[in-house]
């Protein structure tokens, strides 16, 4: 063994002992709240953290570690106050759009006591649960009619987060508008590509001009400020009610049977299933070898391991023109002596493999 070797066995030793001590100091960190909740205090205590890192910095003996001490001691209250805000006020909800979105629609019914916090696009969405700004971030993913969201994808494909859950919403589309408006004053719709593909149909045996906007909340809020009874706004029955809107046309979309998926990411893999969900599934994103026969010899190996592929995607890698990773679904277990020696396996053909979450689906 080499000093390389000695020192991370050394450091996997300490990572194991912190976690023991991390683990127990959260505990009685939530003791802490209690008393705070009970005797009507904040959980923010400015003068209580200077004191901590004065009486803890000359546990370090190394000068040149004591700046860094400070820096891991100040970022573990955070991480303290954070998780006390948690249990004071519930789970927080990161999703891109506004209040009415299908996506927060989503995590209410899955978490009905959750707050949702809106963000104006994917990527500040699952970076907000990254950081801690959120807990969990639900994102759509899949749509059974208009197809996969690359953007979410790409994001579990580059990000640390990790899918824990499904959540299948049936989805509705609706022609809104102003009150007194009649469907024959309409003359462009305006909502998000994904919604405007369901209803293509609709949209096209009406003559209508078409608009994109980033969800069907914001689309239906614009309708809304703009007064203009020519301009509709496709989006969701609960959408109308919130900003006023009247249903001028109810179910439009193309299918009756439209489904959206949307991923819950959260920073830890989740291995405990929610009561009510069905069919264990785990995603799996990877980059293949640039040579002859090396997706097929990836296939060969998930096939030979008994897992049936419910879906495959194929996405662009930014950077060198043509290279492409892989979005995989698979049914059934992977925590399973099978399941690891499938990643083994598949670690010795893949540039790049990812164990992107093991989840259930939940019906809404």
């Amino acid at each position: 063994m080499n000093e390389l070797e000695e020192a991370r066995l050394g450091i996997a030793s300490v990572d194991h002992d912190i976690a023991a001590l991390f683990e127990e100091r959260m505990r009685l960190v939530s003791k802490v709240l209690d008393y705070k909740k009970g005797n009507g205090l904040p959980i923010l205590d400015a003068r209580q953290e200077e004191r901590v890192i004065a009486n803890n910095i000359g546990n370090i003996k190394d000068p040149a570690i004591q700046e860094y001490y400070v820096l891991f001691l100040k970022e573990m209250m955070r991480i303290s106050k954070a998780f006390q805000g948690r249990l004071m006020n519930g789970m927080r909800i990161a999703y891109c759009g506004i209040p009415g979105a299908f996506a927060q629609i989503a995590a209410g019914k899955a978490f009905p006591e959750a707050s949702t916090i809106p963000y104006p696009d994917f990527g500040s969405a699952y970076k907000a649960c990254e950081d801690g700004d959120a807990d969990v971030a639900v994102l759509p993913i899949e749509n059974s009619f208009a197809g996969d969201v690359g953007g979410v994808m790409d994001l579990s494909f580059s990000g640390s987060l990790y899918i824990n859950l499904m959540l299948e919403l049936d989805v509705s589309q609706n022609l809104l508008g102003l009150n007194g408006a009649s469907p024959c004053d309409i003359k462009t719709v305006v909502s998000h590509p994904q919604a405007l593909a369901q209803c293509a149909k609709f949209i096209t045996d009406r003559n209508l001009e078409s608009r994109e906007f980033a969800n069907t909340a914001l689309a239906a809020q614009y309708v809304a400020e703009t007064g203009d009874k020519t301009i509709g706004a496709i989006a969701s029955r609960e959408t109308a009610e919130l900003y006023g809107l009247d249903i001028l046309e109810p179910n439009i979309n193309s299918q009756v049977a439209n489904t959206t998926r949307f991923a819950v990411f959260s920073r830890a893999l989740n291995k405990t299933s929610l009561p009510g969900s069905s069919g264990e599934h785990f995603i799996l994103v990877f980059t293949v070898r640039n040579e002859a026969g090396a997706l097929a010899k990836i296939l060969n190996i998930i096939g030979s391991h008994g897992f049936n592929m419910s879906s495959l995607h194929s996405r662009p890698v930014a950077g060198p023109l043509w290279n492409h990773y892989f979005f995989a679904e698979l049914e059934g277990s992977v925590d399973t002596e099978n399941g690891s020696d499938l990643l083994r396996q598949l670690r010795t053909v893949c540039d790049r493999l990812k164990m992107v979450g093991s989840y259930n689906s939940l019906p809404l």
